[in-house]
């Protein structure tokens, strides 16, 4: 972060001064106390299990030089001497707007990309290829939240040319409050799925509530969109005061790859017609999805003034976030680490990939997808019943992943489905059944942890 006074910070907030500090400027701006460095401001923050302003002291003694805090809230001003204190209506939103004031000191490019799978993928080979022309920021994990990007965005400095920003949601107005933030110059929408149903009611909802991005685009801005997804090509006879580019494998899309291989989980290679000659490309990822991400990375280079071989290059070089698709060759097994979250439309992308590593058996163990809502029971049934055909061994966990094993079952798989409760219990049904050269698909929800199955199996190699 680029040092900002304590003034500008006071007025991007609305914030009024109950205690004079004697340091007049930020260097940094947490909202953890444990991660506070000298002369940062701290922002408490409150959710249901806890509350940030019992850490204010905290923050004070590790050298934080100004702090906020909520109107109304008791906070010990006895041993607060020397440091700005702050008041202001609410931490989360005085957070955003100093966020927001600290992104327009910045005239650079930003690039917003949501979707209902794929952001962070298409996040990573986006900035992949960019950084092997420019300076790149890029949100870091997962902070693609009404949290996590604006503290994504204050690690901006002078030194950065492009910003590629993740943006996630899981109900109305919650993307229009990243955008209004990041107000991207060029906007990506990967595909409209299942992703928080339960909150939006249907795929409709969902894509009126991605499309929050669009809000601040203007005539020389830029919205990319899935034209092989169904509700998203409705788009394309629409007027908008932006400009519309359509990414995806039919040839009625603006970019589209021709003379595509699979070279299973070595990745893909394809042709892009450039100009009017064709120039060829290969990606290192398995997965078709990543054909799309990098229908987005070589659009966006290409709109930068990059060079086909620097984009080449960005695309080889690209290394995906950790517990996405993750190939592990182990000592006698393969393991896909997928384990970071998921959903009906990722469930079927991972499974299409464990079809097409090499090796053995094929095993999937598949657990609960959270925040389905009443559509919780179709969507495991939907994964039982794509899974048929490209398995030979399917452990489920947790009470909603059943679902997935009963499908399955009634779809044609007979002894071959194992049902567990817990990740314990499914270490015990692998390690009874473990052969060599099986390759094995780790992948659920974020709140099932399931990479501590992921965990065993590497420390059994």
């Amino acid at each position: 972060m680029i040092k900002q006074s304590i003034e500008a910070v006071i007025g991007a907030c609305n914030g009024k001064v109950i205690c004079k500090g004697i340091i007049e400027y930020i260097n940094g701006v947490s909202t953890d106390s444990r991660r506070i460095e000298e002369n940062n401001l701290f922002i408490p923050l409150e959710g249901e299990r806890f509350d940030g302003h019992k850490f204010i002291e905290v923050a004070k003694n590790k050298g934080a030089s100004a702090i906020l805090y909520k109107k109304g809230k008791h906070i010990p001003m006895e041993g607060l001497n020397n440091v700005y204190i702050i008041e202001v209506e609410d931490t989360l939103k005085a957070l955003q707007q100093i966020s927001k004031y600290y992104r327009d000191l910045f005239s650079i490019p930003f690039i917003g990309i949501t979707g209902s799978t794929g952001k962070t993928s298409t996040k990573d080979m986006v900035s992949s290829v960019l950084a092997c022309k420019f300076n790149i920021l890029k949100n870091i994990g997962n902070l693609n939240n009404e949290i996590g990007l604006p503290l994504t965005v204050f690690n901006l400095d002078n030194q950065h040319e492009i910003a590629v920003l993740e943006m996630g949601m899981s109900n109305f107005g919650e993307i229009l409050d990243l955008t209004e933030i990041a107000r991207p110059n060029i906007a990506v929408i990967t595909n409209i799925g299942l992703s928080h149903i339960e909150h939006l009611g249907s795929r409709e909802n969902i894509m009126k509530a991605k499309m929050e991005i669009a809000t601040y685009l203007g005539d020389d801005d830029y919205l990319l969109l899935n034209g092989d997804d169904d509700l998203l090509r409705t788009l394309k006879n629409q007027k908008s005061s932006y400009k519309k580019i359509f990414f995806g494998f039919s040839p009625e899309n603006d970019i589209y790859p021709k003379n595509l291989m699979d070279l299973k989980e070595e990745g893909f290679t394809f042709d892009i017609e450039i100009d009017g000659e064709d120039h060829h490309f290969q990606i290192n990822q398995p997965g078709i999805h990543n054909v799309y991400n990098s229908l987005i990375a070589i659009w966006i280079g290409l709109y930068h003034n990059m060079t086909i071989e620097a984009i080449q290059k960005g695309l080889e070089s690209n290394i995906p976030s950790k517990m996405r698709l993750e190939i592990l060759k182990l000592k006698d097994i393969k393991v896909i680490n997928d384990a970071y979250n998921a959903n009906p439309d990722s469930m079927k992308a991972a499974l299409r990939v464990l079809e097409g590593v090499e090796g053995g058996r094929r095993i999937a163990v598949l657990g609960n997808m959270f925040e389905m809502g009443d559509f919780a029971e179709e969507g495991h049934r939907r994964v039982g019943a794509y899974s048929v055909g490209k398995i030979d061994i399917l452990i489920t966990v947790g009470d909603m992943a059943k679902w997935i094993g009963e499908e399955a079952i009634a779809q044609g798989i007979k002894n071959k489905v194992y049902t567990a409760e817990s990740n314990k219990e499914a270490i015990e049904i692998i390690k009874n059944i473990i052969k060599k050269d099986d390759v094995i698909l780790i992948k659920g929800s974020r709140g099932m942890m399931m990479e501590e199955i992921v965990d065993y199996l590497q420390e059994r190699s």
